[in-house]
């Protein structure tokens, strides 16, 4: 019996293609033979795991054979009380890209519009594809930002979300809080804009770097997506949120799996919002690697764009590829961006001092 599959997916599946993660250690040790491998192709935290975190995690193992609290009521409660929110305003993700995902299917139907930038993070036109969304991506500024001002005038009768990432993934510039102010004004309010903080611990604190919990009152249009998969250290127990009006937070529930978030990254992600000096080192690691990557890069008389992420997108000048496998049997695993159309360019994760100093040396080389 044969069976076309491709004629049985829907309509907007049929010609997507995977999200691509950076390559995984053991992959590479299983295709190369090599050993000692530095992995800098997915933007996690280099200094390992929370103590109090680890520590949750090994409590919480007597009961892996019971399911998780499905609403996650400890969790939210202590982010709440952390950052001055309410519970009913929180939506549990498994990974922020999962609740990114949850917006789009609550609230875009099939023919509908989205609006985003050119270079926003990948996972986004990949579920509002699924979802048969229309997808209008405005061009990105030179500096391979978002262009504001270019993404309120593509919003139309048909737009019912538009997606904000800053800092941006993969390229890594920011949004100030005037130029995004200015936007949400433009925004018509039965319009949502998910605005995507993945990266916020490493931005806050930069002069003019937002924080969009403080809007919400005044744009109850606005979503804001924050993660512990990054500054948090948890990214392979995948615990993200949505945090948006109580109202909206109770249909982005409607469509959200049950169970979505198991026990040991609750129990975690408890304990590491209460990990004040993890973070603090976390942060203070990450601004020291991006000085000493940065500087290797203009040694090198490499081009890179500012960025405010854990991450470096920087500009090899030719074709990036034969850059990054010539890294890879170095045992340097970087990413490549060819899906995002940046042919000549790599993202390079920051690591810790000695993580940043073998790419440094492995760069020299192959370059």
């Amino acid at each position: 019996m044969t069976i076309d599959f491709q004629s049985l997916a829907n309509p907007g599946v049929r010609t997507l293609h995977p999200y691509v993660p950076g390559k995984p250690i053991s992959e590479l040790e299983r295709e190369l033979g090599i050993t000692n491998i530095v992995k800098l192709a997915s933007n996690e935290n280099p200094l390992g795991i929370s103590p109090k975190a680890k520590a949750a995690i090994e409590a919480e193992l007597k009961d892996v054979t019971l399911y998780p609290d499905a609403n996650g009521y400890y969790l939210k409660e202590a982010y709440a009380r952390k950052f001055g929110l309410e519970i009913n305003q929180l939506t549990l993700g498994n990974g922020s890209n999962d609740v990114l995902d949850l917006a789009i299917r609550a609230y875009v139907a099939p023919g509908e519009e989205v609006v985003c930038s050119q270079y926003c993070f990948v996972a986004f036109p990949i579920s509002a594809q699924a979802q048969g969304a229309v997808i209008k991506t405005v061009p990105a500024k030179s500096d391979y930002g978002h262009d504001l001002d270019a993404m309120a005038a593509a919003i139309g009768p048909k737009t019912k979300l538009v997606y904000v990432v800053n800092p941006n993934n993969p390229t890594g510039n920011w949004l100030k809080e005037d130029e995004l102010k200015a936007f949400l004004a433009k925004v018509p309010a039965n319009v949502l804009v998910v605005y995507d903080e993945a990266y916020f611990e490493y931005a806050h604190g930069t002069p003019g770097y937002p924080n969009a919990f403080a809007w919400l009152k005044d744009y109850p249009n606005l979503i804001v997506l924050r993660t512990f998969s990054k500054a948090y250290g948890l990214a392979a127990l995948r615990v993200g949120f949505a945090i948006s009006h109580a109202d909206c937070a109770g249909y982005l529930n409607r469509v959200r799996q049950p169970f979505n978030v198991n026990s040991l990254a609750l129990a975690a992600g408890v304990a590491v919002i209460g990990d004040d000096d993890y973070i603090a080192r976390s942060v203070a690691n990450n601004t020291a690697g991006m000085r000493q990557i940065s500087a290797a890069l203009e040694a090198l008389g490499l081009p890179y764009i500012p960025s405010l992420g854990n991450f470096v997108c920087f500009d090899c000048q030719r074709e990036a590829r034969p850059i990054y496998e010539a890294l890879l049997r170095e045992g340097v695993i970087v990413r490549p961006l060819a899906n995002y159309g940046l042919t000549h360019h790599l993202r390079v994760s920051i690591g810790t001092e000695a993580e940043n100093q073998r790419f440094i040396e492995a760069l020299k080389k192959v370059y």
